[in-house]
């Protein structure tokens, strides 16, 4: 469609223009003809001179520069105001603080034409004494530069999704009949996130695109558009939201949520089949003719395909499934049916076990394992074997009491720098469940620390190995490992690798869990909760399992206890 392309040249003629200080009433209308071009479902190439209009905003004037860009893919007016101020010059508008005039200035006075060149010039001290720009206005600019590299640094999906959620619901609350939904990476549940973007579907953009930059979720407003805006949340992450029309939701949701990879095989696929995609639609090469936009799934069926899960959409083979019918059904949120790494108070937790029996039954679910640290981990307060013993009976008396609900006796086991586990194993075998991990020496070579954790699943009383690679998301990397070596290992002794929901770990990642199921090992997802609040953590958890492709029979708790207690006397003997 050409409205993109006509709404993206009108918008910049509105930036030039802006920046020239030239009538606000024309700047405004070519701003608002942008909006109402970008947001008609029907492509502009096929309306007559009288149809093009009656689309509110554009006149004759307007007109006629839509007919010309669409007989020579030009725009005069748009050709004239370039070889006056160059598009790099609008780059300056993006620096919170730094209006129009402003950016004239710089670029007649210093020929700033770019933010490199001018960051350089502020750090220089070459800006202020310029005409209308202090010292105050330099260090703002420096300070709104910095704002600008910083929102381009990538942030933990733990810390991005909470912002984007309270932000959707305040949208929400503002207005209840819009539809707004989280798209980008966030929607595919990446681990870390450069941006965060937001769609949204209402009959008045306008009075979104206010709220939203009125909203006390920012720090700065980065640009305040019709339909889209952009501003940085107090936390530092960039944030994009848009409007769209209704009949072209579907195919924005699809366009904005990615990847780029996925959405590049999509459009190479449409061109074979005489189809174009976009954020519009999907079209018919040939006359433009809208075949599907409204929905996603409508979208994947003018392709011939089935609806792909957006975790999965990275051109990793689920183009294929899709073309076959045979994506797999993903693993939810609603099939967990319990979490089985729990600390409680007697280690490093905050709660009582009977608390922690509260929060299970208030999630419906049917078990937990009370997972406390081990001796070696004296910062954790680990348990003595005796200690063991004391709390385990505590359980059982628990248990006896409790209806609905299983508390299984279990223990975080720590590995110990020569692969023994702190714990001996007649204690360790009366166990439910025994996760072993690592907690120190993260810098020891990698065949030391791949035979530590091999040499911890061939113990028969080990079940699952816990937060396998030692990694806090932009805090330590993961401690080099043998990952193949582990994944034969877990095999041959049925040893379960955890998923571990923590937002600063989520360990395993996606693909060493792909890897491992299409090796027949079976993983576990768990929260690692030591406050009630933590078991929110485990749709991070199962968000990093679907980009994995994992179904209901690759994660060991969503079986019943009856099935799990089953499998876990099989898994204890190895």
């Amino acid at each position: 469609m050409k409205n993109s392309e006509i709404a993206e040249i009108f918008n910049r003629i509105a930036d030039r223009l802006e920046i020239k200080g030239d009538n606000p009433f024309r700047i405004r209308a070519y701003r608002k003809a942008a909006l109402n071009i970008e947001t008609i479902p029907k492509s502009i190439y096929h309306l007559t001179d009288e149809e093009l209009k009656k689309i509110p905003g554009i006149g004759h004037d307007l007109a006629e520069k839509i007919s010309e860009y669409l007989k020579t893919g030009k725009i005069k007016t748009d050709e004239e105001l370039k070889q006056e101020l160059p598009d790099s010059l609008l780059s300056l508008l993006a620096v919170p603080g730094l209006g129009p005039k402003t950016a004239k200035l710089l670029h007649d006075s210093l020929h700033i034409k770019s933010l490199h060149e001018l960051k350089e010039m502020a750090l220089k001290n070459k800006l202020a004494g310029l005409p209308g720009i202090k010292e105050k206005t330099q260090e703002n600019i420096i300070r709104g530069l910095e704002i600008l590299e910083k929102v381009s640094e990538r942030m933990s999906i733990g810390k991005a999704l909470p912002i984007a959620e309270d932000i959707t619901a305040a949208l929400k609350e503002k207005f209840p009949s819009a539809l707004f939904e989280i798209a980008g990476s966030l929607r595919r549940w990446k681990e870390t996130v450069g941006d965060i973007d937001i769609l949204a579907v209402n009959d008045n953009p306008e009075e979104i695109m206010d709220y939203f930059a009125s909203l006390p979720f920012f720090k700065q407003i980065l640009s305040h558009g019709p339909a889209k805006s952009s501003a940085v949340a107090n936390e530092g992450i960039q944030v994009d939201i848009r409007v769209v029309s209704k009949g072209s939701y579907g195919a924005a949701l699809l366009y904005f949520t990615g990847s780029k990879a996925h959405n590049v095989r999509l459009r190479e696929m449409a061109v074979r089949m005489g189809i174009k995609v976009n954020e519009y639609g999907v079209f018919r090469e040939n006359d433009d003719h809208l075949l599907a936009g409204s929905t996603e799934a409508d979208a994947y069926k003018a392709l011939g395909m089935q609806w792909v899960p957006p975790e999965i959409r990275e051109d990793s083979g689920e183009i294929e499934a899709a073309l076959g019918n045979t994506l797999p059904d993903l693993v939810k949120i609603e099939d967990i049916k319990g979490d089985l790494h729990v600390h409680s108070k007697w280690s490093d937790g905050s709660h009582s076990i009977e608390e922690l029996a509260d929060k299970a039954k208030e999630l419906g679910y049917e078990y937990i394992a009370i997972t406390d640290h081990t001796k070696s981990l004296g910062v954790a307060h680990g348990l003595s074997a005796d200690q063991i013993i004391e709390r385990d009976k505590k359980i059982d008396a628990l248990n006896s009491k409790l209806v609905n609900l299983k508390l299984l006796k279990g223990a975080e086991v720590d590995i110990k720098s020569n692969g023994e586990l702190d714990l001996p194993d007649e204690i360790l075998s009366g166990l439910d469940f025994v996760i072993a991990s690592i907690h120190s020496g993260f810098k020891q070579p990698r065949e030391q620390l791949t035979s530590r954790l091999i040499s911890a699943m061939q113990n028969p009383f080990v079940h699952a190995v816990g937060h396998l690679t030692g990694r806090l998301l932009g805090e330590r990397n993961s401690y080099e490992l043998d990952i193949e070596a582990i994944i034969s290992t877990a095999k041959k002794t049925s040893t379960l690798l955890e998923i571990n929901s923590y937002p600063l770990r989520l360990d395993i990642d996606d693909i060493t869990a792909r890897r491992a199921s299409e090796s027949g090992v079976r993983v576990v997802i768990n929260t690692d909760a030591h406050i009630l609040s933590n078991f929110d953590f485990m749709k991070y958890g199962v968000g990093i399992a679907r980009r994995a492709w994992l179904t209901k029979k690759d994660v060991l708790n969503t079986l019943s206890l009856k099935k799990l207690k089953h499998v876990l006397r099989k898994t204890g003997q190895h």
